[in-house]
């Protein structure tokens, strides 16, 4: 995909003096009482700002967060607190500026934070009135939030069609190669990890990957409905009958290209949902009634391991099984560990995926850890996002 990127025009010399306006994606996790949980994304954002300040431009950043009501700004949805993280992270002082769509006051050198994006009115239907206003603030526009890339906004693609330049930042630019490395040529075989609750939820995804990927491993409730269209009994598991049928094209749309979905041979089955459920690891073939499927078995975990360790290109969306409890972790343990010692070229994405990378520690192991969960999920089902397309319209153009 052919995007203008911020680090060419830095290495070009073209953003001293200029005045660049960046939409990052600073939706952190907050308490009741309003502190930071979690400052994965703000960190993730600070590149592309010290590029920019570096590089002696006048800089403004601004970013949604949470779901405030448009028009009617309220002290919680402030961006105030990602000024403070923001200025400790870069030892420098944020100021957050109200009411900045008719004009914002900023020198080369200086850093402000304007407030939450979708306070604006028209931000959300991409109202063209306000896109030019915010386009009118600056010489560069970069777009480096790939958590909202999937949504046709204000902010994310309003500004990209009337701002003199727009660009890909270099988080959304580390997102489009990972993207194209592990979907648009990938090195094979390409196996592909879909897991959840739901075959409703992540259907398109599956239908979509069945036509590219050597082999795909199903897991969680999804599995469950798979191993109904094989013929196998779940007891009383989470699943989709009314679903089989699209279970079973998928399973023959993979056989009709020689790839596969591999149904598991065993299973770790309670009779309750609850951390402290005795696990039992019984064939596939010998659920009983009143059994829970809560994770793949050894066997099946051992299978899997040597196929995604054999991969040339791995997509990991979903843990297996109910990795929150200990009991029924070791699926999607085996799994996380297999793609860390795998030499493949993996790419993970959706909060459990990142959730279980984070409990066993593989960060450095893992490819690409993209950042957006819905997002991902919609590259995945083979769409174009909006703010991709935007950027790539006005690099060609």
């Amino acid at each position: 995909m052919n995007v203008l990127r911020f680090s060419d025009l830095v290495a070009a010399g073209k953003v001293a003096g200029q005045r660049v306006f960046i939409r990052a994606d600073l939706n952190v996790p907050q308490d009741d009482a309003g502190h930071i949980t979690e400052d994965t994304r703000i960190r993730a954002s600070i590149p592309a700002i010290e590029m920019a300040l570096k590089a002696g431009a006048a800089v403004m950043v601004t970013s949604h967060l949470g779901r405030p009501t448009e028009g009617e700004f309220k002290p919680e949805d402030s961006l105030a607190p990602i000024a403070q993280r923001m200025g400790e992270l870069m030892g420098r002082e944020v100021p957050v500026i109200a009411n900045w769509v008719d004009g914002v006051s900023v020198e080369p050198g200086q850093l402000v934070l304007l407030e939450n994006c979708r306070v604006n009115k028209g931000e959300k239907k991409n109202s063209e009135e306000l896109a030019k206003k915010m386009a009118a603030l600056c010489d560069i526009y970069v777009n480096d939030a790939f958590g909202t890339a999937h949504r046709a906004e204000g902010t994310t693609y309003g500004i990209a069609q009337f701002a003199k330049i727009a660009c890909a930042g270099p988080l959304l630019a580390a997102e489009i190669d990972a993207i194209t490395l592990a979907l648009a040529n990938p090195k094979r075989p390409l196996v592909a990890i879909v897991a959840g609750s739901k075959v409703s939820t992540k259907l398109t995804i599956l239908q979509s990957l069945s036509k590219n990927v050597d082999g795909l491993v199903v897991g969680g409730g999804i599995a469950n409905t798979f191993m109904l269209a094989a013929g196998l009994k779940i007891g009383k598991s989470l699943a989709e009958p009314d679903l089989v049928g699209e279970a079973t094209a998928v399973i023959e749309s993979m056989k009709a290209r020689g790839a596969a979905v591999p149904i598991p041979v065993d299973v770790v089955t309670a009779k309750t949902f609850a951390a402290d459920a005795p696990a039992t690891v019984k064939a596939a073939t010998e659920v009983a009634d009143d059994d829970l499927i809560l994770d793949i078995g050894p066997k099946t975990a051992a299978i899997l391991a040597e196929q995604l360790k054999a991969a040339g290109t791995i997509v990991w969306n979903g843990p297996v099984g109910v990795f929150e409890f200990d009991a029924f972790a070791h699926g999607t343990e085996t799994i996380a560990r297999a793609i860390a010692d795998s030499s493949a070229f993996s790419i993970a994405g959706g909060g459990d995926t990142l959730a279980a990378i984070a409990k066993y520690g593989i960060e450095k192991d893992v490819g690409y850890i993209s950042t957006g969960g819905g997002a991902f999920l919609e590259v995945l089902e083979g769409k174009t996002l909006p703010a991709f397309e935007i950027l790539a319209k006005r690099a060609n153009g």
